[in-house]
C-alpha cells in the first residue's frame, strides 16, 4: 500500500514553487518572442487595450507547449541543484534513500502534468489558436490609424496619396497639401491643391472628410468612347472651400471564427482523425480515377471505356486493346494521306497531347495540395503526445543532471535548460520541416526531437542513480589527451604534515628495483614486426606490473616534506598498459585482421607509436629515478649529520 512520506511532501513543496515560477518566466519570453515577430500588425492601427489584452492572453494560451517543457527542464534541474549545494541529497543518500526513490513523487507530479499537458493540447489549444489566429488576421485587415507625416507622401489610405508640408498638430489644420486621388483609376486621376485643409472621421469611422481652402483641381474627363491620347478632355476646377468624402473604415471588424475553425489547428483529436480518414479516401479516389484515365487514353481512343475491376479481367481487357492497336500499321496511313491531312493529324496529337499533360499536370497538383494538407493535420494529431513524452523526457534530464551538477539558484540550471532547449528546438523544428515538406514520414519528423533526446535521458538518470563522475572534466580531459597522444599528467601534492614519513635508504632501494625492472623490460621487449604484433603481441601483464612499480614508488616516497623530492616526483610518466599494444588473441580475427591489411597496416602502426612512446616513458623513469637517488641520498646525509 501505498503510504505519503515526508520525504515526499519535502520534494513536492520544493519543486513546485520552482516549477510554477519558472514557468511564468518562460511564458513571459516566448511571449516577447510573439510580440517581437507581430509587432507590425498591431502598431499603429489605434487598438483597443482591451482586444491587445484578449490577444496576449490567448498567444500565451497557445505558447504553453513551448515553455511547458523548458520550465520543467529548469524547475528540475534548480531543484536538484539546490538540494546538491545544500547537502541534502547527501544526507538523503546517506540515511540510505536511493536517487530514484527521492525522484518518485516528483515523477508522479510530472506524469500528471503530462496526462494534462495532452487534455490541454486536445480540449483548450485548438480553441485558443482559433480565437488567436481570427484576431491576428482581424488586426491585419484593420486600415492603420491616421497619422499624415509632414514633408512626404501619405499612401495608407486606398487610392489616395497626400501631401502636407506642414502641420499644425494642436489645431490639426494642414497647409500646402497636395491630393492625388486614383481611386477612379490611374487613366481617371484628379489632382487637388489646396492652401489648408483639415481632415476629420465621420461618427461611424467609416469614412474621412477632407475639408480644402483656397486651391484647385485638375481631373481628367475620359471615357471608353474617348480612344485618342493625345485629345484627352479634363476639367479645372478654382474654389475657396471644398470637401471631399473619403472611404476608409477604421472601425476593428472580427472576423468569421468558423474559417479557423475548420482548419487544422482547431480540431481535437477525434475531428482530426475523422479529416485524415476523409481525405485519404479522396486522394485513393483520386488516383483510381487518374489510373482509369491512363488505362483508357492509347491510339485514337480504341481502348474499351470500362475496365474492370477484377485484376484478371482487367488484364484481359488491356491485352485485346492492346492487339487491336498493334494491328493498324501507322506507316501506311501516314504515306496514304497528303501533306495538309498530315498537318492535321500533327496539330491534333500536339492538342491531344498538350490537353493530356495540363489535365495530369492539375490532377497532381490537386493530390501533392491534398497530401500536404494530410500531412498537416498528422502533423497536429501527433504534437498533442509530444508535448506530454518531452515534459517526462526534460524531466529524466534535468533531474539526475542537477544531482550531478549540485549547483542551484539561476545562474548555471539557466545556461544548461536554454543550451538543452536549443537544441531540442532546434531538432524538433527540422523534424516538423522535413515532416511538413514530405521528406520524411510524419511519424519520423515529430517524433526526432523524442527520439535524440531519451537516450540522454536514460543515460543521465543511469549515471546519475550510480553515482557515475558523468560531469568530471578531468576524465574527458584525460580522454581527448590520450586520443591525441598527450601523455597523463602526474599530480603530486606537497604535504604539510606526514603521519608516516618515507624512508630514505628504502625508496633509495625502490628505485635502484624500478630501474632494473625498466631495463629488463627495455632488453626482453623489443619492437615487434608486423605478423609478431598480430599472431603475438606485447604483454599487458608485464606492462601493468611495471606501471603498479611506478605508482607505487611515487605513492611511497610522496609521504614526505621536502619540497624538492614532491617537485621531482611530478616529473614521472604515467605508465598505462594500452589494449591497443596487445590484439585479441582470438587467433582466427588476429590472421584476419592481419591479412585485411586496409585494417591491420592502420592499427599496427598506431600501435607502434604508442610503443615507441611507452618505451620513451620508460627510459624517461629510469632519469627520474637517478635525479631521485641524489636527492634522497643528500636527504640521508643531512639525516645523519644532524645526529
Amino acid at each position: 500500500m501505498f503510504r505519503f512520506k515526508r520525504l515526499y511532501g519535502f520534494m513536492i513543496q520544493s519543486f513546485l514553487p520552482v516549477f510554477l515560477m519558472t514557468f511564468f518566466i518562460c511564458l513571459f519570453i516566448v511571449l516577447m518572442q510573439f510580440l517581437w515577430k507581430y509587432v507590425d500588425e498591431m502598431v499603429g492601427k489605434g487598438l483597443e487595450l482591451s482586444v491587445l489584452f484578449e490577444l496576449f492572453f490567448y498567444a500565451a494560451v497557445t505558447m504553453v507547449p513551448l515553455a511547458l517543457p523548458l520550465s520543467i527542464l529548469l524547475a528540475s534541474l534548480m531543484t536538484f541543484g539546490n538540494l546538491g549545494e545544500r547537502l541534502e541529497l547527501l544526507a538523503i543518500k546517506a540515511a540510505g534513500v536511493s536517487l530514484l526513490h527521492v525522484m518518485r513523487p516528483l515523477i508522479f507530479v510530472v506524469g500528471v502534468i503530462s496526462v494534462l499537458a495532452f487534455f490541454f493540447q486536445n480540449n483548450v489549444l485548438p480553441q485558443a489558436q482559433v480565437k488567436m489566429w481570427t484576431l491576428l488576421y482581424s488586426m491585419r485587415q484593420k486600415s492603420p490609424e491616421l497619422d499624415i507625416p509632414e514633408g512626404v507622401f501619405y499612401d495608407q489610405i486606398n487610392g489616395y496619396n497626400l501631401y502636407v508640408r506642414e502641420k499644425n498638430h494642436k489645431t490639426g489644420i494642414m497647409r500646402d497639401m497636395m491630393i492625388y486621388d486614383m481611386s477612379q483609376g490611374f487613366d481617371n486621376a484628379m489632382i487637388v491643391m489646396a492652401d489648408s485643409g483639415l481632415l476629420k472621421t465621420t461618427p461611424d469611422k467609416k469614412y474621412l472628410i477632407l475639408t480644402l481652402y483656397d486651391g484647385e483641381s485638375f481631373e481628367n474627363l475620359k471615357t471608353d468612347r474617348t480612344n485618342s491620347y493625345t485629345n484627352i478632355p479634363y476639367r479645372r476646377e478654382t474654389f475657396s472651400l471644398k470637401e471631399l468624402l473619403i472611404p476608409f473604415d477604421a472601425n476593428f471588424n472580427r472576423m468569421d471564427e468558423g474559417v479557423m475553425s475548420g482548419q487544422y489547428i482547431g480540431k481535437d483529436y477525434n475531428e482530426l482523425r475523422v479529416t485524415i480518414d476523409s481525405l485519404n479516401c479522396i486522394v485513393d479516389s483520386m488516383s483510381v480515377e487518374f489510373t482509369n484515365k491512363l488505362n483508357k487514353s492509347g491510339y485514337f481512343s480504341i481502348y474499351s471505356e470500362n475496365i474492370p475491376t477484377d485484376s484478371a479481367a482487367r488484364a484481359k481487357t488491356i491485352e485485346r486493346d492492346l492487339e487491336a492497336a498493334q494491328k493498324i500499321d501507322l506507316d501506311s496511313l501516314w504515306m496514304g494521306e497528303n501533306n495538309q491531312r498530315r498537318q492535321l493529324y500533327l496539330s491534333r496529337a500536339i492538342e491531344r497531347a498538350n490537353s493530356y499533360r495540363v489535365d495530369y499536370l492539375f490532377n497532381s497538383i490537386t493530390q501533392d495540395d491534398t497530401r500536404h494538407t494530410i500531412r498537416r493535420h498528422q502533423i497536429e494529431l501527433m504534437k498533442k503526445f509530444t508535448l506530454s513524452l518531452a515534459c517526462l523526457i526534460f524531466f529524466f534530464i534535468g533531474a539526475p543532471l542537477g544531482a550531478i551538477i549540485r549547483k542551484g539558484g539561476l545562474g548555471v540550471p539557466i545556461v544548461v535548460s536554454v543550451i538543452l532547449f536549443i537544441i531540442y528546438y532546434i531538432i524538433d523544428n527540422t523534424g516538423y520541416k522535413l515532416a511538413r515538406d514530405g521528406v520524411w514520414e510524419v511519424w519520423q519528423g515529430i517524433w526526432l526531437s523524442s527520439a535524440v533526446l531519451l537516450p540522454l535521458g536514460i543515460f543521465l538518470t543511469t549515471r546519475a542513480t550510480k553515482d557515475s563522475a558523468v560531469l568530471n572534466l578531468d576524465l574527458y580531459a584525460d580522454f581527448f589527451r590520450h586520443l591525441f597522444g598527450k601523455d597523463k599528467v602526474r599530480k603530486v601534492t606537497l604535504k604539510e604534515i606526514v603521519m608516516v614519513a618515507m624512508e630514505p635508504d628504502v625508496a633509495y632501494r625502490r628505485a635502484e628495483d624500478l630501474t632494473r625492472q625498466c631495463r629488463s623490460f627495455i632488453a626482453n621487449n623489443p619492437r615487434l614486426k608486423y605478423a609478431g604484433y598480430w599472431l603475438k603481441g606485447y604483454d599487458l601483464n608485464v606492462i601493468q606490473d611495471l606501471a603498479t612499480s611506478v605508482n607505487s614508488l611515487v605513492e611511497y616516497t610522496s609521504e614526505t616534506t621536502h619540497r624538492m623530492v614532491a617537485t621531482k616526483l611530478m616529473d614521472y610518466p604515467v605508465i598505462v598498459a594500452e589494449r591497443i599494444l596487445s590484439p585479441s588473441h582470438i587467433k582466427p580475427l588476429d590472421i584476419l585482421a592481419m591479412v585485411f591489411v586496409p585494417l591491420g597496416v592502420p592499427m599496427y602502426l598506431i600501435a607502434n607509436k604508442r610503443y615507441k612512446n611507452l618505451i620513451k616513458n620508460i627510459e624517461s623513469v629510469c632519469q627520474c629515478n637517478a635525479d631521485l637517488m641524489v636527492l634522497l641520498q643528500r636527504i640521508e646525509d643531512d639525516n645523519r649529520t644532524n645526529k
